[in-house]
């Protein structure tokens, strides 16, 4: 039986307890027909219990056995009452307060307990940070574990919204994702939600519908999970300059509304429940430490196992890798982020430009594997609209030449097994990278 509609039964037999003294005191008080009007409403109560606990289990368990037993001698005190015939209220209240009781322990302790479980990704690229706990749950017992895919929208420069994104034919064909639309999220009410958007309405650049907002979901489950899509580099605590930069990964929707978050680091945990705390105040600290679990990212799980040889890789790109000799040239790993592109603007427009004209020069010797920010595009087009043109313009002649990779798949995996070295912005790609053990360079832009 689903844990939350199992809390709920459990609830409903303690309020049918709490109501099962009140008969017997309305009893003994002479308060003849609130008492019939309290086993009216008993037994209605008891038969809901039971017809979930049928719905769940089917017919013949013994919680709803004792249900049956409990209406029994509901009915019959209730009919004694109307006729004007004593009642034994000592033992009446035993055999009432009994059948609760033993449908409450086979409830609890017999009946099966499941759980539900929603995993709600928005951009395929970022499903690493929610995998591994996916697959972990998909093998425990008792638990169904479902990824449902939600659709996201760009924002234009002014706040409204754009292009609308649904990216469920990209997630890996092993993930068995299903619609949003045939999830009905109200009635179901799973049993915990795992969330990688922070956001909510905060986000100029793209937003994800509010209906999916942290703000909403947290009332359509009993556990709200929040795993950041990203990952930070691992700074102490103590480091007030570098708590400082990071601050706004903290600061967000998601971190306040769910019921656990989960970082990769025990140092960036203490960084969030520092930084909650001092907003809240020290007598929250014990809240936060809770809340807030430093037990790893999902990204790091999965880097961790990546193999080259368990990747597709396209003809038109292993063609480029190979050198005329038949062997392999050595594969570069190019990343360019929006947080430089947005603080530098036409220097950082300038810096690819400057890459792409020296590694042309090498591309005997070495391949460039480009792969820009998922969200580089919409990013671009709502912050720095002055650069689209020629950022674009940049792609397409990159893409033209016919000299270099060009990644704008959701598959960030297969670029970390696949290239040799990384160059490029940091961003939580270099943390990610730093696990595969080789060469990492950060490109620098001249101010």
């Amino acid at each position: 039986m689903r844990l939350y509609y199992k809390r709920q039964c459990l609830e409903m037999l303690d309020t049918i307890q709490e109501a099962n003294d009140e008969i017997i005191s309305a009893i003994e008080n002479g308060r003849i027909q609130e008492a019939i009007g309290l086993l009216e409403e008993t037994q209605q109560a008891v038969i809901g219990v039971g017809n979930s606990i049928e719905s769940a289990q089917g017919e013949g368990t013994d919680a709803v056995h004792a249900l049956e037993n409990y209406c029994e001698c509901a009915y019959q005190c209730h009919e004694a009452l109307c006729n004007a015939k004593a009642v034994n209220t000592g033992e009446m209240s035993g055999l009432l307060h009994q059948w609760i009781q033993k449908a409450g322990i086979e409830l609890r302790d017999v009946i099966p307990t499941e759980r539900e479980v929603v995993f709600l990704p928005y951009k395929a690229s970022m499903w690493d940070s929610l995998e591994s706990e996916w697959r972990r749950l998909v093998k425990e017992e008792n638990c169904m574990a479902y990824v449902i895919p939600i659709p996201y929208f760009d924002k234009n420069p002014d706040g409204s919204l754009g292009e609308m994104h649904y990216e469920i034919k990209d997630f890996p064909k092993d993930v068995p994702a299903i619609r949003y639309e045939i999830y009905d999220f109200e009635n179901r009410h799973p049993d915990a939600i795992y969330i990688h958007n922070p956001y909510d309405d905060i986000n100029i650049v793209t937003t994800v519908p509010p209906f999916f907002y942290s703000s909403n979901l947290k009332e359509m489950t009993e556990e709200l999970v929040y795993i950041p899509y990203f990952v930070l580099r691992d700074i102490d605590p103590k480091d007030t300059k570098a708590v400082e930069n990071v601050r706004h990964f903290v600061m967000v929707p998601a971190v306040k509304n769910a019921d656990r978050v989960i970082v990769q680091s025990e140092n960036l945990k203490q960084i969030y429940v520092n930084t909650m705390t001092a907003i809240e105040g020290e007598a929250r600290r014990a809240y936060w430490e809770n809340k807030i679990e430093g037990t790893g990212s999902p990204k790091f799980d999965r880097v961790e196992n990546l193999r080259e040889e368990d990747f597709e890789i396209p003809d038109e790109w292993k063609a480029l890798m190979i050198k005329p000799d038949g062997t392999r040239k050595k594969a570069l790993l190019y990343n360019t982020g929006v947080t430089a592109f947005i603080n530098l603007e036409e220097k950082m427009m300038q810096k690819i430009h400057d890459t792409l004209d020296l590694m042309k020069q090498y591309q005997d010797e070495f391949v460039l594997w480009w792969r820009p920010h998922p969200l580089m595009e919409a990013t671009i087009r709502n912050m720095e609209p002055q650069l689209w043109e020629e950022y674009s313009r940049t792609v397409e002649e990159y893409k033209a030449a016919g000299w270099g990779i060009y990644d704008d798949t959701p598959n960030l995996d297969r670029a970390i097994a696949c290239t040799d070295g990384y160059y490029g912005d940091t961003s939580s790609l270099v943390q990610l990278y730093e696990k595969t053990k080789k060469p990492i360079m950060i490109q620098r832009c001249l101010e």
